[in-house]
């Protein structure tokens, strides 16, 4: 199902979108941008559990904390 929120339409997954041709039409999305954002983001939050372990000044652990911050604040496509 899709609801229009500000004329941008946003996926809402229902039991319906196990039939075959929704599964097709979600697979032909381009996701390849999301997940490597998404990757970078946990390397970069384990990164930052790792310096805080190791008692690493904080300025180093917020190094990436910040990364991950500005990350987020990537735009990325709302559809995927």
């Amino acid at each position: 199902m899709v609801l229009e929120v500000d004329d941008v339409p946003r996926i809402i997954y229902g039991p319906e979108y196990m039939l075959s041709g929704n599964l097709e039409r979600l697979k032909k999305r381009s996701l390849s941008k999301k997940r490597n954002m998404a990757l970078n983001e946990f390397a970069l939050g384990v990164e930052s559990l790792e310096r805080f372990v190791r008692q690493e000044p904080l300025y180093r652990v917020h190094e990436c904390v910040f990364g991950v911050l500005a990350m987020e604040s990537e735009p990325v496509d709302p559809r995927l």
